[in-house]
């Protein structure tokens, strides 16, 4: 299998305000729109994020699961321009070559990529509480993900935890072990990003979302559970649900349009607890939140869940 490893369309914009500069090849990164990956391969073709599962088989169960997140709880773009003066979204650092690598002190050391991981200066964070790094090494083909990861006076670093994958590979986390998201799954390839909607017109691969309960259990390609619940009306980490093959789109705009054919195409995967069908996305502040909004008016009785493999229960 052939991998796309030129990157082309890089565009890095600088506001004047935030005196952006390039040194010694090192790619910055700007605050208020994100930066298009270009023909940047996010893992193989045939990785789970990037399989069509339109005509997979539904689980016997997705009635009740479907329920038991809420049949009449709306969809919500948890993305968007600002909100309160923060972005809203995970934020993504694309880096080049020479960018020095930080040592990262880990609250979770033992489930955790020791790195070291290549955080530029001005690394965008996630605002709020869970405090996400997301940084992709477009010549080396890595994705580093942290969770609550902070910035000390020294310019090192610590996080809860941590994790580094290949995008050239689908080698999977151990089973039970997280990653920066509850689920060990990686967080980017389930971003919705403005360049993929607006200036590419589609999305070819899986979304993430949020629950707000889950059964302590996982499915491959999570390899993490964060419950102590064992209702099998609960969906396990991993799981994947796709809107409706009829489910009526052409009434939306465009550029929704584009995120409601991957959702049909590819579905999106619990990746975390929070909020109810909270779909995650990067910020940028190009988006219109009113556009966006329209999501909102799709309930969860408009999804149904893909038949579930081996459901892994956590027990370590």
């Amino acid at each position: 299998m052939s991998f796309n490893r030129t990157i082309s369309g890089i565009l890095i914009i600088c506001l004047a305000a935030s005196a952006c500069k390039k040194e010694n090849d090192i790619t910055t990164t700007q605050s208020t729109q994100s930066v298009p990956t270009g023909s940047l391969q996010i893992f193989p073709a045939d990785n789970p994020w990037n399989t069509d599962i339109s005509r997979q088989s539904t689980d016997p169960n997705s009635d009740n699961i479907i329920a038991g997140i809420g049949n009449e709880i709306n969809l919500h773009p948890d993305f968007g321009t600002e909100w309160e003066n923060s972005p809203i979204g995970i934020p993504y650092n694309l880096v080049g070559k020479n960018q020095p690598m930080k040592t990262i002190s880990f609250q979770y050391k033992s489930e955790s990529d020791p790195g070291p991981y290549p955080i530029p200066p001005n690394a965008l964070v996630e605002s709020g509480s869970d405090r996400h790094v997301l940084v992709i090494d477009t010549i080396n083909l890595k994705l580093y993900e942290l969770f609550s990861a902070t910035r000390n006076n020294d310019n090192t670093w610590n996080a809860g935890s941590g994790a580094v994958y290949d995008l050239t590979s689908n080698l999977l986390r151990p089973d039970y072990w997280t990653s920066a998201d509850a689920a060990g799954l990686p967080i980017f390839p389930g971003l919705v990003r403005y360049d993929e909607v607006v200036e590419k017109g589609f999305i070819n691969h899986a979304l993430r979302f949020t629950v707000q309960n889950t059964r302590n259990a996982f499915i491959h390609p999570a390899t993490h559970a964060a419950s102590s619940s064992s209702n099998e009306n609960y969906p396990p980490m991993g799981m994947r649900v796709r809107l409706k093959a009829g489910f009526d789109i052409s009434g939306f705009s465009p550029h929704i349009q584009v995120i409601l054919k991957a959702l049909k195409k590819y579905g999106m995967f619990v990746a975390d607890n929070g909020s109810n069908w909270y779909i995650s996305g990067a910020p940028d502040s190009r988006w219109n939140d009113d556009e966006l909004g329209e999501l909102k008016s799709i309930q969860g009785n408009n999804f149904e869940v893909i038949k579930m493999g081996t459901v892994i229960q956590m027990t370590k």
